[in-house]
C-alpha cells in the first residue's frame, strides 16, 4: 500500500442509469444520499447529473442483454465526466444507479493506462448472457469490464478489456451457490478472490491488506450496497442472506479511499423506497461520509 494521499476537492457526478437492471428505486440513491448530508461539510468543486437514456424493456435480440447500445452510448458520456474531474486532480464521486456505472468509470481510467478495480459487492456480477435470466447487464458488469460478453459492452472505444482479470480484486461476494446454479461463468484463475467466508477466516485488516496490496498503480473502487449484511441493508433489489458489517465495511472502503492509488468510487444498487423510515440512508451516509473525510477536502 502506498502512502496516503493529498486532500482533494470532490467532483460529483450523479449517475442515475437502470440501463443494466429495471426502472425503480435506484435512480433516486442521489438524491436520497445528498439528502441525508452525505456531501456537508466537503470541498465539492464540481458536480452534473447524466441522465441516461430512455429505457426500452424489450431484451436485444443480437446480444441477449437490455438496453446495450443505450449502456455503451452512456458509458462513453459518464467516462467523459470522470476524466474531466480527474484532469482537474478532484476525486470523482458517482452516484448510481445500477452497476453497469462501472464501465464508464473504467474507461475514464483505461484511456489512461491499465487500471485496477475494487470490486465491493455481495455478488460476483460475471454472468454472460446466456445464463442471464433477464438480461440485466447489472449482473454481468465484471465479466463485461474484463472482455467477456458482446463487444457493444466490452470493446468501448476498442479498449478491450477495460481491466485485467489480473489487476482485478473482487471482495466479500458471497453467491457462489446460487451463481453456480445458474450456470454463471466462473471466475478466472488470474483474478484475485476474497469472498465473504475467506474474509472471516483472515479477519477484516488482514483481507483488506492484501486486497489492497494485490491492486496495481491507480484503480478504481466499486461499492455496491448488497455488500452489507441483509439485516442492516435489506434495501436493495437483489437480497441474499449474510454480508459484511457496518465496521467491516468501513474499514475496507476507508483503507481503499485514503490509498493514493484510489482514483475515485462509485456507489450502487442502494434503493431509497425499500428504506420507509430513512434509518438504513442515515447510516450508509456516515460511512461513505466516513471514508471519505479521509480522502477530500473538507471546509
Amino acid at each position: 500500500m502506498q502512502n496516503p494521499p493529498n486532500p482533494q476537492s470532490l467532483a460529483i457526478i450523479e449517475a442515475p442509469s437502470v440501463l443494466g437492471l429495471r426502472p425503480g428505486g435506484v435512480s433516486d440513491l442521489p438524491r436520497a444520499l445528498r439528502g441525508a448530508g452525505l456531501l456537508d461539510g466537503f470541498r465539492v468543486a464540481s458536480e452534473e447529473r447524466l441522465d441516461p437514456p430512455e429505457y426500452d424493456e424489450a431484451r436485444d435480440p443480437d446480444t441477449a442483454v437490455l438496453n446495450p447500445t443505450a449502456i455503451a452510448r452512456y458509458s462513453l458520456t459518464l467516462a467523459d465526466a470522470v476524466e474531466s474531474a480527474l484532469d482537474q486532480d478532484l476525486f470523482p464521486l458517482v452516484l448510481g444507479g445500477d452497476c453497469t456505472i462501472l464501465l464508464g468509470n473504467l474507461l475514464a481510467l483505461r484511456r489512461r493506462g491499465r487500471p485496477g478495480l475494487l470490486f465491493l459487492d455481495g455478488h460476483t456480477d460475471f454472468y454472460q448472457p446466456s445464463a442471464e435470466p433477464r438480461g440485466e447487464a447489472a449482473s454481468m458488469e465484471l465479466a463485461l469490464a474484463t472482455g467477456r460478453g458482446p463487444a457493444t459492452l466490452t470493446d468501448l472505444e476498442g479498449r478491450a478489456p477495460l481491466v485485467r482479470d489480473e489487476d482485478v480484486v473482487a471482495f466479500a461476494f458471497r453467491d457462489e451457490a446460487e451463481s453456480s446454479r445458474a450456470g454463471m461463468q466462473p471466475l478466472p484463475e488470474a483474478m484475485h478472490t476474497l469472498n465473504l467466508s475467506t474474509i472471516r477466516e483472515l479477519g477484516i485488516e488482514a483481507a483488506t491488506h492484501q486486497a489492497l496490496t494485490a491492486l496495481p498503480a491507480a484503480y478504481w473502487t466499486h461499492l455496491d450496497a448488497d455488500v452489507l449484511h441483509d439485516n442492516v441493508m435489506p434495501a436493495v433489489d437483489y437480497r441474499q442472506p449474510d454480508g459484511l458489517t457496518w465496521p467491516e465495511l468501513d474499514h475496507v472502503l476507508t483503507a481503499a479511499l485514503t490509498d493514493d492509488r484510489c482514483r475515485g468510487l462509485d456507489v450502487t444498487i442502494f434503493n431509497p423506497h425499500l428504506d420507509p423510515t430513512g434509518t438504513i440512508t442515515t447510516r450508509f451516509t456516515e460511512c461513505l461520509r466516513g471514508a471519505l473525510s479521509a480522502r477530500a477536502i473538507t471546509q
